[in-house]
């Protein structure tokens, strides 16, 4: 039961925020027409949009509204789309199918997919400012959306990890090494997805360390089960091939700890996840329990 209402209120809110973007990209009209079109081939391809589910489920646990958190969790899915698009590039991953659809530069070459994700995040730091504007924040929160917006996806965190995962590979690493790069790399943008929330609804310190310990461990669980997946998935499910990891010489959970004992760490980090946000009087936790419970058992 738990399992559906999860992926009713996922597809629901993932609806919302793909109609928000449709809107959003087409208002970019000064944008040249080929350089418009990639952006929204991209942002537009479909996805669980997650991160910006997580940000709407947050802020709704504290009270917020989803008309207030929705610029911010499009914002983030700008800045996540960027970073698959580089990330499928020759130069990167050099990937050829990503959410069951041709990537980027398989479509428009290389340099037009790499302005495409350099639109993408630049578009995405004039949402989080119009967002915050449109929802009468205080200049000081306003102000640290954006900084933490440059903390967690940049060079401090998301990239950071992008290139500790490239200088990794065809290496031997530690599980504590791996971490580090997943933390940055998948964490780090999932944890400010769920800040972005906190913050917006006015979370006090306490109900935001409780929910860093939450986005924390549910990083880590995203990156374990893609890293499953990778290895038992279906290509046609997770809309890219499967064995791409193995391939490209990447350390993952399974290739360190073996595939049960990484089901094992999957397990232990949801319930650690789901301890540090349970008995909050200020925080109604059922949806953001249930999304990782869904976790758990997702098989894309």
């Amino acid at each position: 039961m738990i399992m559906t209402e999860a992926k009713t209120y996922i597809k629901n809110m993932a609806e919302i925020v793909h109609q928000e973007l449709d809107v959003i990209s087409k208002e970019w009209t000064s944008i040249p027409a080929t350089l418009q079109k990639a952006m929204r081939y991209s942002l537009l391809a479909g996805g669980k949009r997650v991160r910006p589910v997580l940000t709407i489920a947050t802020a709704e646990a504290l009270g917020g509204s989803i008309k207030m958190a929705l610029p911010f969790g499009c914002a983030i899915e700008m800045i996540h789309t960027y970073s698959l698009i580089h990330d499928d590039l020759p130069a990167m991953d050099d990937d050829d199918y990503r959410r069951g659809k041709l990537t980027n530069h398989k479509v428009f070459g290389e340099a037009m997919a790499i302005l495409a994700g350099d639109g993408l995040l630049t578009e995405a730091f004039g949402l989080i400012a119009k967002g915050a504007r449109e929802a009468h924040l205080p200049a000081a929160v306003s102000l640290d959306l954006i900084q933490e917006a440059v903390r967690y996806a940049g060079t401090q965190g998301m990239i950071n990890g992008q290139v500790q995962d490239m200088e990794s590979e065809s290496k031997s690493i530690t599980l504590d090494e791996l971490e580090e790069i997943h933390r940055r790399k998948t964490g780090d943008l999932i944890t400010y997805s769920i800040r972005v929330g906190a913050l917006i609804a006015g979370a006090n310190q306490e109900t935001l360390e409780a929910l860093m310990t939450f986005s924390y461990q549910l990083g880590l669980a995203f990156q374990i089960q893609d890293d499953i997946l990778d290895v038992v998935g279906d290509q046609e499910i997770i809309g890219k091939p499967v064995g791409s990891d193995e391939h490209n010489k990447k350390a993952t959970y399974p290739s360190l700890l073996g595939l049960d004992e990484s089901r094992k760490r999957l397990q232990d980090c949801i319930h650690i996840a789901r301890e540090s946000i349970l008995n909050r009087e200020d925080l109604d936790p059922t949806r953001l329990l249930e999304l990782a419970d869904y976790l758990l058992l997702r098989d894309r």
